[in-house]
Protein backbone atom coordinates (compact mmCIF):
# COMPACT_ATOMS: atom_id res chain seq x y z
CA UNK A 1 0.00 0.00 0.00
CA UNK A 2 1.21 3.50 -0.85
CA UNK A 3 -0.05 6.61 0.90
CA UNK A 4 0.52 10.30 0.27
CA UNK A 5 2.86 11.40 3.03
CA UNK A 6 2.57 15.10 3.85
CA UNK A 7 6.03 14.98 5.43
CA UNK A 8 7.83 13.77 2.30
CA UNK A 9 5.34 15.23 -0.19
CA UNK A 10 5.39 11.93 -2.04
CA UNK A 11 3.60 8.60 -2.27
CA UNK A 12 5.42 6.31 0.13
CA UNK A 13 5.04 2.60 0.65
CA UNK A 14 3.46 1.99 4.03
CA UNK A 15 6.07 -0.03 5.94
CA UNK A 16 5.12 -0.40 9.61
CA UNK A 17 7.64 0.01 12.40
CA UNK A 18 6.66 -3.39 13.81
CA UNK A 19 6.03 -6.24 11.41
CA UNK A 20 2.35 -7.15 11.17
CA UNK A 21 1.23 -4.19 13.30
CA UNK A 22 0.21 -0.62 12.47
CA UNK A 23 -0.09 2.20 14.98
CA UNK A 24 -2.41 5.07 14.03
CA UNK A 25 -2.92 8.34 15.90
CA UNK A 26 -5.71 10.65 14.74
CA UNK A 27 -6.37 14.09 16.19
CA UNK A 28 -9.81 13.87 17.76
CA UNK A 29 -12.36 16.49 18.72
CA UNK A 30 -12.06 19.54 20.90
CA UNK A 31 -15.26 19.06 22.85
CA UNK A 32 -16.66 22.58 23.05
CA UNK A 33 -19.94 22.04 21.17
CA UNK A 34 -21.67 19.42 19.04
CA UNK A 35 -20.00 18.23 15.81
CA UNK A 36 -20.63 19.56 12.34
CA UNK A 37 -20.65 17.52 9.14
CA UNK A 38 -16.98 18.25 8.49
CA UNK A 39 -15.92 16.42 11.65
CA UNK A 40 -17.53 13.25 10.36
CA UNK A 41 -15.41 13.21 7.21
CA UNK A 42 -12.10 12.82 9.00
CA UNK A 43 -13.52 10.20 11.34
CA UNK A 44 -14.85 8.11 8.43
CA UNK A 45 -11.66 8.40 6.35
CA UNK A 46 -9.43 7.01 9.07
CA UNK A 47 -12.00 4.44 10.17
CA UNK A 48 -11.83 3.02 6.63
CA UNK A 49 -8.01 3.02 6.76
CA UNK A 50 -8.21 1.02 9.99
CA UNK A 51 -10.72 -1.44 8.53
CA UNK A 52 -8.73 -1.92 5.35
CA UNK A 53 -5.43 -2.52 7.12
CA UNK A 54 -7.10 -5.03 9.43
CA UNK A 55 -8.70 -6.79 6.42
CA UNK A 56 -5.22 -6.88 4.88
CA UNK A 57 -3.94 -8.84 7.85
CA UNK A 58 -2.49 -6.19 10.15
CA UNK A 59 -3.08 -5.77 13.84
CA UNK A 60 -4.07 -2.13 14.29
CA UNK A 61 -3.73 0.07 17.37
CA UNK A 62 -5.99 3.07 16.74
CA UNK A 63 -5.63 6.05 19.07
CA UNK A 64 -7.84 9.14 18.85
CA UNK A 65 -7.60 11.79 21.55
CA UNK A 66 -10.19 14.04 23.15
CA UNK A 67 -9.18 17.63 23.91
CA UNK A 68 -11.25 18.41 26.99
CA UNK A 69 -9.42 21.52 28.20
CA UNK A 70 -8.94 24.44 25.86
CA UNK A 71 -9.44 28.19 25.57
CA UNK A 72 -12.72 27.73 23.70
CA UNK A 73 -14.08 25.21 26.18
CA UNK A 74 -13.28 27.61 29.00
CA UNK A 75 -14.95 30.48 27.14
CA UNK A 76 -18.03 28.37 26.41
CA UNK A 77 -18.31 27.37 30.08
CA UNK A 78 -18.10 31.00 31.20
CA UNK A 79 -20.68 32.02 28.61
CA UNK A 80 -23.15 29.36 29.78
CA UNK A 81 -22.39 29.65 33.49
CA UNK A 82 -21.44 25.97 33.85
CA UNK A 83 -18.21 24.09 34.45
CA UNK A 84 -15.73 23.14 31.76
CA UNK A 85 -16.36 19.51 32.72
CA UNK A 86 -20.06 19.92 31.90
CA UNK A 87 -19.31 21.54 28.54
CA UNK A 88 -16.86 18.78 27.65
CA UNK A 89 -19.21 15.99 28.74
CA UNK A 90 -22.13 17.32 26.71
CA UNK A 91 -20.07 17.89 23.60
CA UNK A 92 -18.30 14.53 23.89
CA UNK A 93 -21.65 12.77 24.08
CA UNK A 94 -22.71 14.49 20.85
CA UNK A 95 -19.46 13.60 19.08
CA UNK A 96 -19.72 9.99 20.22
CA UNK A 97 -23.28 9.77 18.93
CA UNK A 98 -22.24 11.28 15.61
CA UNK A 99 -19.16 9.12 15.10
CA UNK A 100 -20.88 5.86 16.06
CA UNK A 101 -23.96 6.85 14.07
CA UNK A 102 -21.73 6.97 10.99
CA UNK A 103 -20.70 3.39 11.69
CA UNK A 104 -17.21 4.22 12.95
CA UNK A 105 -15.55 1.92 15.41
CA UNK A 106 -14.60 3.33 18.76
CA UNK A 107 -10.81 3.81 19.03
CA UNK A 108 -8.62 1.16 20.61
CA UNK A 109 -7.60 3.93 23.02
CA UNK A 110 -9.33 7.30 23.46
CA UNK A 111 -7.13 9.35 25.80
CA UNK A 112 -8.37 12.58 27.32
CA UNK A 113 -6.05 15.53 27.75
CA UNK A 114 -7.01 16.17 31.37
CA UNK A 115 -6.06 12.60 32.29
CA UNK A 116 -2.52 12.93 30.92
CA UNK A 117 -1.22 16.14 32.49
CA UNK A 118 1.77 14.34 34.12
CA UNK A 119 2.87 13.03 30.71
CA UNK A 120 2.76 16.54 29.28
CA UNK A 121 4.66 18.02 32.24
CA UNK A 122 7.37 15.37 31.84
CA UNK A 123 7.78 16.18 28.13
CA UNK A 124 7.96 19.91 28.86
CA UNK A 125 10.61 19.29 31.51
CA UNK A 126 12.66 17.35 28.97
CA UNK A 127 12.37 20.19 26.46
CA UNK A 128 13.55 22.76 29.00
CA UNK A 129 16.47 20.53 30.03
CA UNK A 130 17.58 20.19 26.40
CA UNK A 131 17.34 23.90 25.69
CA UNK A 132 14.27 23.74 23.45
CA UNK A 133 11.90 25.49 25.86
CA UNK A 134 11.97 28.24 28.47
CA UNK A 135 9.82 29.46 31.36
CA UNK A 136 8.55 33.03 31.44
CA UNK A 137 6.30 34.33 34.22
CA UNK A 138 4.66 30.95 34.80
CA UNK A 139 4.22 30.21 31.09
CA UNK A 140 6.50 27.85 29.19
CA UNK A 141 7.26 28.32 25.48
CA UNK A 142 8.88 26.16 22.84
CA UNK A 143 11.82 27.91 21.20
CA UNK A 144 11.27 27.48 17.48
CA UNK A 145 14.75 28.75 16.62
CA UNK A 146 16.28 25.92 18.71
CA UNK A 147 14.90 23.29 16.33
CA UNK A 148 16.49 23.76 12.87
CA UNK A 149 14.09 21.45 11.04
CA UNK A 150 10.99 23.34 12.17
CA UNK A 151 8.74 23.84 9.16
CA UNK A 152 9.59 20.55 7.44
CA UNK A 153 6.00 19.25 7.67
CA UNK A 154 4.15 22.35 6.51
CA UNK A 155 6.89 23.74 4.28
CA UNK A 156 6.78 27.07 6.09
CA UNK A 157 9.87 29.23 6.36
CA UNK A 158 10.60 29.94 10.02
CA UNK A 159 11.58 33.51 9.20
CA UNK A 160 8.09 34.15 7.89
CA UNK A 161 6.21 32.64 10.80
CA UNK A 162 4.21 34.46 13.43
CA UNK A 163 2.51 33.10 16.49
CA UNK A 164 0.40 30.09 15.51
CA UNK A 165 -3.33 29.82 15.33
CA UNK A 166 -5.04 29.18 18.71
CA UNK A 167 -1.94 30.43 20.57
CA UNK A 168 -2.10 33.93 22.01
CA UNK A 169 1.19 35.86 21.69
CA UNK A 170 2.64 36.60 25.09
CA UNK A 171 4.80 39.61 25.92
CA UNK A 172 7.35 37.36 27.63
CA UNK A 173 8.04 35.34 24.51
CA UNK A 174 11.52 35.58 23.04
CA UNK A 175 10.31 35.18 19.48
CA UNK A 176 6.84 35.72 17.97
CA UNK A 177 6.98 32.22 16.38
CA UNK A 178 7.44 30.50 19.76
CA UNK A 179 4.36 28.70 21.02
CA UNK A 180 2.95 27.84 24.42
CA UNK A 181 3.63 24.49 26.08
CA UNK A 182 2.20 25.52 29.45
CA UNK A 183 -0.08 28.42 30.36
CA UNK A 184 -0.06 30.01 33.80
CA UNK A 185 -3.39 29.78 35.62
CA UNK A 186 -5.88 32.62 35.36
CA UNK A 187 -8.60 33.28 37.94
CA UNK A 188 -11.56 30.95 37.53
CA UNK A 189 -9.87 28.66 34.99
CA UNK A 190 -9.11 24.96 35.56
CA UNK A 191 -5.49 24.39 36.51
CA UNK A 192 -2.99 21.74 37.60
CA UNK A 193 0.20 21.92 39.62
CA UNK A 194 3.53 21.99 37.79
CA UNK A 195 7.17 22.96 38.41
CA UNK A 196 6.30 26.38 36.95
CA UNK A 197 3.24 26.94 39.10
CA UNK A 198 -0.44 26.25 38.61
CA UNK A 199 -1.58 26.22 35.00
CA UNK A 200 -2.72 24.07 32.11
CA UNK A 201 -1.11 22.62 28.98
CA UNK A 202 -0.99 24.30 25.59
CA UNK A 203 -2.99 22.65 22.84
CA UNK A 204 -0.10 21.17 20.86
CA UNK A 205 1.69 19.37 23.71
CA UNK A 206 -1.38 17.24 24.40
CA UNK A 207 -1.14 15.12 21.27
CA UNK A 208 2.64 14.78 21.40
CA UNK A 209 2.53 13.39 24.92
CA UNK A 210 -0.46 11.09 24.38
CA UNK A 211 0.75 9.69 21.04
CA UNK A 212 4.14 8.91 22.58
CA UNK A 213 2.50 7.30 25.61
CA UNK A 214 0.37 4.86 23.61
CA UNK A 215 2.31 4.36 20.37
CA UNK A 216 5.90 5.21 21.31
CA UNK A 217 8.28 7.03 18.98
CA UNK A 218 8.60 6.55 15.25
CA UNK A 219 5.04 5.19 15.11
CA UNK A 220 3.35 4.61 11.79
CA UNK A 221 0.49 6.93 10.84
CA UNK A 222 -0.56 10.33 12.16
CA UNK A 223 -3.83 11.59 10.73
CA UNK A 224 -6.06 14.63 10.75
CA UNK A 225 -7.53 17.36 8.59
CA UNK A 226 -5.44 19.57 6.31
CA UNK A 227 -6.33 22.51 8.55
CA UNK A 228 -4.17 20.94 11.27
CA UNK A 229 -0.93 20.74 9.26
CA UNK A 230 0.06 24.16 10.57
CA UNK A 231 0.41 25.07 13.30
CA UNK A 232 -0.86 22.05 15.22
CA UNK A 233 0.90 19.14 13.55
CA UNK A 234 4.04 21.13 12.83
CA UNK A 235 4.29 22.03 16.51
CA UNK A 236 3.41 18.51 17.61
CA UNK A 237 6.22 17.02 15.58
CA UNK A 238 8.80 19.64 16.54
CA UNK A 239 8.29 19.39 20.30
CA UNK A 240 8.08 15.57 20.26
CA UNK A 241 11.24 15.09 18.21
CA UNK A 242 13.09 17.74 20.19
CA UNK A 243 12.13 16.04 23.47
CA UNK A 244 12.80 12.44 22.40
CA UNK A 245 15.63 12.89 19.86
CA UNK A 246 13.85 10.50 17.52
CA UNK A 247 11.38 10.74 14.62
CA UNK A 248 7.80 11.19 15.80
CA UNK A 249 5.58 9.68 13.08
CA UNK A 250 6.52 8.03 9.78
CA UNK A 251 3.50 8.91 7.66
CA UNK A 252 1.35 12.01 7.96
CA UNK A 253 -2.02 11.63 6.24
CA UNK A 254 -4.42 14.58 5.92
CA UNK A 255 -8.01 14.62 4.72
CA UNK A 256 -9.42 17.51 2.72
CA UNK A 257 -11.97 19.93 4.09
CA UNK A 258 -15.74 19.76 3.71
CA UNK A 259 -17.00 22.98 2.16
CA UNK A 260 -20.36 24.71 2.38
CA UNK A 261 -21.03 27.26 -0.37
CA UNK A 262 -17.33 27.20 -1.23
CA UNK A 263 -16.15 27.91 2.31
CA UNK A 264 -14.67 25.48 4.86
CA UNK A 265 -17.07 24.38 7.57
CA UNK A 266 -15.84 25.85 10.85
CA UNK A 267 -17.36 26.41 14.27
CA UNK A 268 -15.45 29.68 14.57
CA UNK A 269 -17.48 31.22 11.73
CA UNK A 270 -20.77 29.44 12.35
CA UNK A 271 -20.55 28.18 8.77
CA UNK A 272 -21.68 24.66 9.57
CA UNK A 273 -24.18 21.88 8.98
CA UNK A 274 -24.92 19.78 12.06
CA UNK A 275 -23.67 16.21 11.86
CA UNK A 276 -26.42 14.94 14.14
CA UNK A 277 -29.00 16.84 12.11
CA UNK A 278 -27.71 15.27 8.90
CA UNK A 279 -27.90 11.80 10.45
CA UNK A 280 -31.54 12.41 11.31
CA UNK A 281 -32.45 13.67 7.85
CA UNK A 282 -30.51 11.13 5.76
CA UNK A 283 -29.68 7.47 6.26
CA UNK A 284 -26.40 7.47 8.27
CA UNK A 285 -24.85 5.03 5.80
CA UNK A 286 -25.76 7.44 2.98
CA UNK A 287 -23.86 10.18 4.81
CA UNK A 288 -20.91 7.79 5.10
CA UNK A 289 -21.20 6.99 1.39
CA UNK A 290 -21.32 10.73 0.61
CA UNK A 291 -17.92 11.15 2.26
CA UNK A 292 -16.40 8.10 0.59
CA UNK A 293 -17.37 8.99 -2.97
CA UNK A 294 -14.67 11.69 -3.04
CA UNK A 295 -10.99 10.88 -2.45
CA UNK A 296 -10.15 11.63 1.16
CA UNK A 297 -7.47 14.21 0.31
CA UNK A 298 -9.68 16.27 -1.99
CA UNK A 299 -12.06 19.04 -0.89
CA UNK A 300 -15.68 17.90 -0.69
CA UNK A 301 -18.65 20.19 -1.29
CA UNK A 302 -21.83 19.72 0.72
CA UNK A 303 -25.20 19.93 -0.98
CA UNK A 304 -28.57 18.43 -0.18
CA UNK A 305 -28.72 16.93 -3.68
CA UNK A 306 -25.39 15.14 -3.12
CA UNK A 307 -26.77 13.53 0.05
CA UNK A 308 -30.01 12.63 -1.73
CA UNK A 309 -27.99 11.00 -4.52
CA UNK A 310 -25.89 9.08 -2.00
CA UNK A 311 -29.07 7.81 -0.38
CA UNK A 312 -30.37 6.61 -3.76
CA UNK A 313 -27.06 4.85 -4.45
CA UNK A 314 -27.20 3.20 -1.05
CA UNK A 315 -30.72 2.00 -1.83
CA UNK A 316 -29.41 0.25 -4.96
CA UNK A 317 -26.75 -1.50 -2.90
CA UNK A 318 -29.24 -2.61 -0.28
CA UNK A 319 -31.71 -3.80 -2.89
CA UNK A 320 -28.93 -6.03 -4.25
CA UNK A 321 -28.01 -7.27 -0.78
CA UNK A 322 -31.64 -8.23 -0.16
CA UNK A 323 -31.82 -9.92 -3.55
CA UNK A 324 -28.80 -12.16 -2.86
CA UNK A 325 -29.58 -12.82 0.80
CA UNK A 326 -31.00 -16.25 -0.02
CA UNK A 327 -28.07 -17.34 -2.18
CA UNK A 328 -25.72 -20.01 -0.92
CA UNK A 329 -22.55 -18.56 0.61
CA UNK A 330 -19.53 -19.20 -1.61
CA UNK A 331 -15.98 -17.86 -1.83
CA UNK A 332 -15.80 -14.30 -3.21
CA UNK A 333 -14.69 -13.59 -6.75
CA UNK A 334 -10.94 -13.03 -6.35
CA UNK A 335 -10.67 -10.96 -9.54
CA UNK A 336 -13.14 -8.50 -8.05
CA UNK A 337 -11.23 -8.30 -4.76
CA UNK A 338 -7.93 -7.80 -6.63
CA UNK A 339 -9.46 -4.82 -8.45
CA UNK A 340 -10.83 -3.49 -5.16
CA UNK A 341 -7.46 -3.87 -3.45
CA UNK A 342 -5.62 -2.11 -6.28
CA UNK A 343 -7.63 1.03 -5.60
CA UNK A 344 -7.37 0.80 -1.83
CA UNK A 345 -3.60 0.31 -2.04
CA UNK A 346 -3.37 3.48 -4.13
CA UNK A 347 -3.48 6.03 -1.32
CA UNK A 348 -6.81 4.74 -0.06
CA UNK A 349 -8.69 5.44 -3.29
CA UNK A 350 -12.08 4.54 -1.87
CA UNK A 351 -13.87 6.37 -4.70
CA UNK A 352 -12.26 3.99 -7.17
CA UNK A 353 -13.00 1.02 -4.93
CA UNK A 354 -16.67 2.03 -4.84
CA UNK A 355 -16.62 1.90 -8.63
CA UNK A 356 -15.68 -1.77 -8.33
CA UNK A 357 -18.56 -2.31 -5.91
CA UNK A 358 -21.17 -0.73 -8.18
CA UNK A 359 -19.80 -2.41 -11.32
CA UNK A 360 -20.01 -5.77 -9.59
CA UNK A 361 -23.56 -5.10 -8.41
CA UNK A 362 -24.58 -4.20 -11.94
CA UNK A 363 -23.02 -7.28 -13.57
CA UNK A 364 -24.31 -9.58 -10.84
CA UNK A 365 -27.84 -8.22 -11.22
CA UNK A 366 -27.61 -8.81 -14.96
CA UNK A 367 -26.45 -12.37 -14.37
CA UNK A 368 -29.33 -13.04 -11.99
CA UNK A 369 -31.81 -11.54 -14.45
CA UNK A 370 -30.55 -14.04 -17.04
CA UNK A 371 -30.71 -16.95 -14.62
CA UNK A 372 -26.93 -17.26 -14.27
CA UNK A 373 -24.98 -17.83 -11.07
CA UNK A 374 -23.75 -14.72 -9.24
CA UNK A 375 -22.81 -16.17 -5.87
CA UNK A 376 -19.09 -15.35 -6.07
CA UNK A 377 -19.79 -11.78 -7.15
CA UNK A 378 -22.35 -11.37 -4.37
CA UNK A 379 -19.85 -12.62 -1.77
CA UNK A 380 -17.27 -10.15 -3.07
CA UNK A 381 -19.74 -7.27 -2.79
CA UNK A 382 -20.61 -8.19 0.79
CA UNK A 383 -16.93 -8.40 1.72
CA UNK A 384 -16.12 -5.03 0.15
CA UNK A 385 -19.05 -3.40 1.95
CA UNK A 386 -17.73 -4.74 5.26
CA UNK A 387 -14.30 -3.21 4.59
CA UNK A 388 -15.84 0.16 3.73
CA UNK A 389 -18.10 0.07 6.78
CA UNK A 390 -21.23 0.23 4.62
CA UNK A 391 -22.67 -3.15 5.58
CA UNK A 392 -24.31 -1.92 8.76
CA UNK A 393 -27.35 -0.18 10.13
CA UNK A 394 -31.00 -0.76 9.31
CA UNK A 395 -32.40 0.29 5.97
CA UNK A 396 -34.39 3.47 6.42
CA UNK A 397 -37.33 1.52 5.04
CA UNK A 398 -37.31 -0.39 8.31
CA UNK A 399 -38.03 2.87 10.08
CA UNK A 400 -41.23 3.54 8.11
CA UNK A 401 -44.31 3.41 10.32
CA UNK A 402 -46.52 1.03 8.34
CA UNK A 403 -49.29 0.75 10.93
CA UNK A 404 -51.38 3.48 9.28
CA UNK A 405 -51.01 1.86 5.85
CA UNK A 406 -51.95 -1.56 7.24
CA UNK A 407 -54.99 -0.18 9.08
CA UNK A 408 -56.24 1.73 6.05
CA UNK A 409 -56.02 -1.41 3.89
CA UNK A 410 -57.43 -3.75 6.54
CA UNK A 411 -54.37 -6.02 6.75
CA UNK A 412 -51.82 -6.93 9.41
CA UNK A 413 -48.26 -5.70 8.86
CA UNK A 414 -45.46 -4.50 11.12
CA UNK A 415 -42.81 -3.69 8.49
CA UNK A 416 -42.22 -2.87 4.84
CA UNK A 417 -41.33 -6.53 4.27
CA UNK A 418 -44.72 -7.54 5.71
CA UNK A 419 -46.51 -5.20 3.32
CA UNK A 420 -44.49 -6.51 0.36
CA UNK A 421 -45.37 -10.09 1.37
CA UNK A 422 -49.05 -9.10 1.64
CA UNK A 423 -48.88 -7.60 -1.84
CA UNK A 424 -47.30 -10.79 -3.21
CA UNK A 425 -50.19 -12.76 -1.73
CA UNK A 426 -52.72 -10.35 -3.18
CA UNK A 427 -51.15 -10.66 -6.63
CA UNK A 428 -51.16 -14.45 -6.40
CA UNK A 429 -54.87 -14.28 -5.53
CA UNK A 430 -55.44 -11.73 -8.32
CA UNK A 431 -56.65 -9.17 -5.80
CA UNK A 432 -55.46 -6.27 -7.92
CA UNK A 433 -57.10 -3.46 -5.89
CA UNK A 434 -55.24 -4.56 -2.75
CA UNK A 435 -52.01 -5.17 -4.63
CA UNK A 436 -52.14 -1.74 -6.24
CA UNK A 437 -53.21 -0.13 -2.96
CA UNK A 438 -50.18 -1.47 -1.11
CA UNK A 439 -47.87 -0.38 -3.94
CA UNK A 440 -49.32 3.13 -4.06
CA UNK A 441 -49.33 3.54 -0.27
CA UNK A 442 -45.67 2.54 -0.07
CA UNK A 443 -44.80 4.94 -2.89
CA UNK A 444 -46.31 7.78 -0.86
CA UNK A 445 -43.80 7.12 1.96
CA UNK A 446 -40.85 6.79 -0.43
CA UNK A 447 -40.73 3.02 -0.94
CA UNK A 448 -40.48 1.80 -4.55
CA UNK A 449 -41.64 -1.73 -5.44
CA UNK A 450 -39.93 -3.65 -8.26
CA UNK A 451 -41.33 -6.89 -9.67
CA UNK A 452 -38.58 -9.10 -11.10
CA UNK A 453 -38.19 -12.67 -12.30
CA UNK A 454 -36.60 -13.46 -8.94
CA UNK A 455 -39.40 -11.96 -6.89
CA UNK A 456 -40.37 -8.61 -5.49
CA UNK A 457 -37.70 -6.11 -4.47
CA UNK A 458 -38.09 -2.72 -2.80
CA UNK A 459 -35.92 0.29 -2.15
CA UNK A 460 -36.25 3.90 -1.10
CA UNK A 461 -36.97 6.38 -3.86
Amino acid sequence: MKVHNTLTRSYDELVPRDEGKVGIYVCGPTVQSEPHLGHGRSAVAFDVLWRYLEWSGYEVEFVRNVTDVDDKIIARAAERGITTEQVAAEAYSAFDAGYTGLGNRRPTVEPRATEHIPHMVAMIESLIEKGHAYEADGDVYFSVSSFPSYGKLSGNDVDDLVAGNRVEPGVAKRDPADFALWKAAKPGEPSWDSPWGAGRPGWHIECSAMAAEYLGTDFDVHGGGTDLIFPHHENEMAQAEAAMDRPFARYWMHNGMLNLSGEKMAKSTGHVVSLLGALERWDPMAVRLFYLRTHYRKPLDFSESALDDAEASLARIRAFVRRVSSLETVDPDEDVLVAFRSHMDDDLDVAGALGVVFDTVRTANAALDEGRDAGAAASAVLEMLEVLGLAQGPDRGDEVDVSGIADSLGIEAASVDDLVAARDTARAERDWPLSDGIRDALAEVGIVIEDTADGTRWHRS
